[in-house]
Formats: C-alpha cells, sequence, structure tokens
C-alpha cells in the first residue's frame, strides 16, 4: 500500500516521500495519526497545494522540540520500585512511569513520546529515548532503585545495588556507630573521674566532722537521769480480792478518798 507522509517516519521517509507499507500499518498507525495520506491524485495535489504551509509548521514545531531537547539533556529520573535480591522487579516500569518522572523534574513529556522499546523489569540505570518530534530525539536516564538512597548509590556506582552490597553497607553503618560511641567514651572519662574526686572530697570533710561532733559529746554533761516508770505489782498467789485490797491499801495513803471507793465491789 502507497502512502503520501506528512511528516518525517524514523526508517521510511521524509515529509512529502511516497512510499509502500503494509496495510495494516498504514491502517492501524499511519492513516489514523495523520502521519500520511493514501497516494491517490487528490492526495498527491492537495499536498503540493499545502507543501509551504506544512513545512513552515513543522519547522516551528521542530524548533520548539530542540528548546525543550536541551534541558532534557542528561537528564536522569529516578523510580522506585519493589524488587527481589536478584534485582527483578515485582511489575515493570512502562512509558507511562518514565513520563511521569520526566514532568515531576520540571519538563513536560507525553506517553507516546517516550520509546522504551520494552518495559524495564530489572533495577538499574536504563537508556530511554524520548522522541519530541519525527526529526528531534533526545536520551534521558531511568534510574530504577528500591529507595532514593539506593537510587544515588547507583548513579554514583554506575551498577546495580545488589544484596551483597546492602550488607556491607549495613556493616560500615554499624561499625561507624561504634567507632562513634568509643570516642565520645573516651571524651567523657576525663570528666566523669573528675566528678568522683569532687564528690569525694565533701564525704572525707563530713567525715571529719562527724569525729569532732563523737569528741564534744564525750567532753559533754550526761543528760540527768530521768525516774523509772511506776510499775505496779503482779497480783499476788493469793488471789483477785487480796490483790485488790492492797491495792486499796497504797491508795489511802497517796490522796484520801473514801474505802473502796473505786472498787465497790469489795
Amino acid at each position: 500500500m502507497e502512502v503520501i507522509l506528512m511528516e518525517r517516519i524514523e526508517k521510511l521517509g521524509q515529509m512529502g516521500d511516497v512510499v509502500s507499507v503494509k496495510p495494516g500499518f498504514a491502517r492501524n498507525y499511519l492513516l489514523p495519526q495523520k502521519k500520511a495520506l493514501r497516494a491517490t491524485k487528490d492526495n498527491l495535489a492537495r499536498f503540493e497545494r499545502e507543501r509551504t504551509q506544512l513545512e513552515a509548521e513543522n519547522l516551528k514545531r521542530r524548533e520548539e522540540a530542540e528548546r525543550v531537547a536541551k534541558d532534557l539533556e542528561g537528564l536522569t529520573v529516578t523510580v522506585i520500585r519493589q524488587a527481589g535480591e536478584s534485582g527483578q522487579l515485582y511489575g515493570s516500569v512502562n512509558s507511562r512511569d518514565v513520563s511521569e518522572a520526566v514532568s515531576a523534574a520540571g519538563v513536560t513529556v507525553a506517553r507516546r513520546q517516550i520509546d522504551l522499546g520494552a518495559v524495564i523489569k530489572t533495577l538499574g540505570l536504563h537508556k530511554v529515548r524520548v522522541q519530541l518530534h519525527p526529526e528531534v530525539v533526545v536520551t534521558i536516564t531511568a534510574n530504577v532503585a528500591r529507595s532514593d538512597e539506593e537510587a544515588k548509590t547507583q548513579l554514583e556506582s554506575g551498577r546495580v545495588v545488589t544484596a551483597e552490597d546492602l550488607r556491607q553497607a549495613e556493616e560500615a553503618a554499624e561499625a561507624e556507630i561504634e567507632a562513634v560511641v568509643e570516642a565520645v567514651a573516651q571524651e567523657e572519662a576525663p570528666e566523669a573521674e573528675a566528678e568522683s574526686s569532687e564528690e569525694a572530697a565533701p564525704e572525707s570533710s563530713g567525715d571529719e566532722a562527724s569525729d569532732s561532733e563523737s569528741e564534744e559529746t564525750k567532753h559533754a554533761c550526761p543528760p540527768p537521769a530521768t525516774p523509772p516508770p511506776e510499775t505496779r505489782a503482779a497480783p499476788p498467789r493469793g488471789g483477785t480480792r487480796r490483790f485488790a485490797f492492797s491495792l486499796c491499801c497504797q491508795a489511802r495513803t497517796r490522796r484520801p478518798y473514801p474505802r473502796f471507793a473505786t472498787y465497790p465491789h469489795l
């Protein structure tokens, strides 16, 4: 099937060329996208009438694409995905993911402008073609990693971060933490010794003060003796009545009150 190209098509030709393509490719891609017209006499005559205008519009679009290409030159975008220890992704990265990452970096591109060739299924640095115009193509880098730290390491080393690299990084971080802790402990040791010596000095002065107080108490006069408290005699073996009678006699000698006043049962 012969068609007239309305713009440059890679591996086919330039604008205005009449090329022969497969019918399916023409019906499914070139004609619906308005990238070509059927090679009929009417379409050839129409193209020749509009050729100057079409070339001017194409030149304008190419200049705009070249300006955008300067911003994309050398760009690296980061795409975070989960993956196994072997580096195989749990899923894939497609053209939509890359276009969203490029747009987040400050340059708007459409999904159809991203040419992956095939979806990305592994970690690492992947080259991606961005077709801004049929005549302007720029290459960017897609950094696919598990985290931002891993993406930074991949970008610096230029290779995929494996599980062994992660273990080595963890061991190095633990060793660095231990070294910092030891350094801090060594710096705090003299201060701790100085504080302990300062605490020991007041304790010794307190012992001297207590010794002097004990010597003063030795030479001081003893306190006056207090009389022992009065104790009542235990009840004799004669019984309760005899014991009560003896108590009554003792009470009569101390204060006057009627006999058996406090013991009416006697």
